[in-house]
């Protein structure tokens, strides 16, 4: 082994062990929301989160920064990753072109509501976008895939928490009143197991939701559910081409320096390597070549990456910096969800 293969093998060694404590800690928080959210039938997402906020002071110990950063990046991007084994082609195909477009509006259009809003009520760009496109497309794992494409500032993991916190609240008692909605909607079952499959942010309350009213209704928001999330891809490769676009207008003709930042935090590439491996894992799942039993131990790692980068996420955010920001974001989440609700709701009723 040469000198400089020695050299590079003792850096790794060395940067490794530097991670060790804080994916520890990490770890440690996100079996403990595992454990509860096990037990109480609550989000582990949410309680990785409210616990990782209880013990933001662990952050602050140096000896931990370095794995709390990979544990909220890297195992990130890998979580979003494995996501595309959830979806197929044949969840296209199965609904429909007409409802394919229909949520494609309804992504769109949401979205937008959340930068309107935030405009509005003058609160930050990234936070009307947060939660604009965790409330459009799948919750608490959207607000973490965009908050993956966008700038580091300093805000944007607070942006973040409230945006978790925010959609995930309401996803709860979305999962509770909906079915109850439908039913005094008149709604049948494959109706209202759309609308609940467009409607609802997380999958785990969809799915909860669609079963607690039949077997009709919970295949129908399942798989509504499954092509909101598949349109996870495309707005992550339109926000990181917007992004990108900014940052080199704003540095002017020479575009190295704004694509250049510490740890490469501002630094976005025209197609993320997450967001290719989605792609390549939703074509690869299409073609019924992957077993059954795969597909299943790829959702479960990813949703054990995913508790673990948000445990990351609180660990890192300030609750004090959180309470700052006062009522508007909350107004801005409950506006949002109620008119995707309203859109959803307008559409079933103008085409059934």
């Amino acid at each position: 082994m040469s000198a400089a293969t020695q050299s590079a093998v003792r850096s790794a060694l060395v940067k490794a062990r530097a991670l060790v404590p804080g994916l520890l800690v990490t770890a440690l928080v996100a079996m403990a929301a595992a454990f509860l959210g096990s037990h109480y039938q609550g989000s582990m997402l949410l309680f990785a989160l409210l616990l990782g906020l209880a013990l933001h002071f662990i952050s602050e110990d140096l000896r931990c920064a370095a794995g709390i950063q990979f544990a909220s990046g890297t195992v990130l991007r890998l979580g979003v990753a494995l996501l595309g084994l959830r979806l197929t082609v044949g969840n296209v195909v199965e609904l429909g072109w007409h409802t394919v477009l229909a949520l494609l509006v309804a992504v769109a259009l949401t979205i937008a509501l959340g930068l309107l809003l935030a405009r509005m009520l003058r609160v930050e760009g990234s936070l009307g976008l947060l939660v604009g496109g965790a409330t459009a497309i799948c919750g608490a794992s959207a607000a973490l895939a965009i908050a993956s494409v966008l700038p580091k500032t300093p805000h944007l993991e607070r942006d973040t928490t409230l945006t978790i916190v925010g959609v995930t609240t309401l996803s709860t008692v979305a999962m509770v009143s909906y079915p109850l909605l439908t039913q005094w909607l008149g709604f049948d079952a494959v109706m209202a197991g759309k609308f609940i499959g467009a409607t609802i942010h997380d999958v785990a309350q969809v799915v909860g939701a669609g079963y607690s009213l039949s077997p009709a209704a919970g295949d129908a928001a399942t798989i509504t559910k499954l092509m909101r999330v598949a349109f996870l891809l495309p707005v992550l490769l339109v926000i990181s081409v917007v992004v990108r676009g900014r940052m080199l207008k704003a540095d002017g003709t020479d575009g190295n320096a704004a694509l250049a930042g510490a740890e490469g935090s501002n630094r976005t590439p025209l197609l993320p390597w997450f967001i290719a491996v989605f792609a390549g894992l939703l074509l690869l799942g299409s073609t019924g070549w992957v077993p059954a039993g795969v597909k299943d131990a790829a959702s479960n790692v990813s949703q054990a990456f995913l508790v673990l980068a948000i445990a990351a996420v609180g660990l890192k955010t300030s609750l004090r910096d959180v309470t700052q920001l006062g009522w508007r974001p909350v107004a801005m989440t409950v506006l949002v969800t109620v008119g995707l609700a309203g859109m959803t709701a307008a559409y079933i009723f103008v085409t059934r």
